[in-house]
């Protein structure tokens, strides 16, 4: 309970919902429904945000969303700036090519934190081989299965689920499939990423 009410306040502290909680999220019930403003005694105060505030927020957001600390994720940043081609893109890939966020999109896991449990308990091999690291970068082609037990709870949901374009999911026998790396416009544009990358740049 202390967690879940812990993922409600990070989405009210930036207004919006980041699907946190997976399903929970979509319900009625979900508090940023009642209360879109962020937590705190003075946080129904209407405050104008400035330039600096709007970057830091959506830096904030993508930390959020991904579940990642803020070193990594400036790691994150530094190897997306030292590549070639967008900043905010490569940013974006490196983000998605997460094995958590993979677990997740194949439709696995309804959370990114859960999907991490997933990773971090040892119950996903990729292309045959268990691998514990959330963080481990996947490639195209790669293939990710996970632990049988988990995959005959899911599986009337996976059979309605679809996956991102990049991916692809086979249900019986369940296996997902990284088809190439997430191209610009196959990632979650949730996030403002050039607002990110001011904010590096400041």
């Amino acid at each position: 309970m202390g967690r879940a009410i812990k993922y409600c306040k990070l989405c009210r502290r930036e207004k919006e919902k980041l699907f946190l909680k997976g399903d929970k999220c979509m319900g009625a019930k979900c508090p940023i429904n009642k209360r879109n403003y962020p937590p705190g005694q003075h946080g129904a105060k209407v405050v104008r945000p400035t330039e600096y505030g709007k970057r830091l927020r959506e830096k904030q957001k993508a930390r959020r969303i991904y579940g990642i600390g803020e070193r990594q994720f400036e790691k994150y940043f530094d190897i997306a700036a030292a590549s070639k081609g967008s900043t905010g893109d490569t940013l974006l890939q490196l983000l998605e090519r997460r094995l958590d966020n993979v677990v997740f999109r194949l439709g696995y896991a309804s959370s990114r934190s859960e999907a991490r449990q997933l990773v971090g308990h040892g119950h996903v091999k990729v292309n045959g081989k268990k691998v514990n690291i959330p963080s481990f970068q996947v490639k195209a082609n790669n293939e990710i299965v996970i632990a049988e037990k988990f995959v005959l709870k899911l599986k009337e949901k996976l059979e309605e689920y679809t996956p991102p374009s990049w991916l692809e999911l086979q249900v019986e026998p369940a296996c997902g499939k990284v088809l190439h790396i997430p191209e610009p416009g196959e990632t979650d544009r949730m996030i403002e990423t050039s607002l990110v990358v001011e904010y590096y740049s400041r």
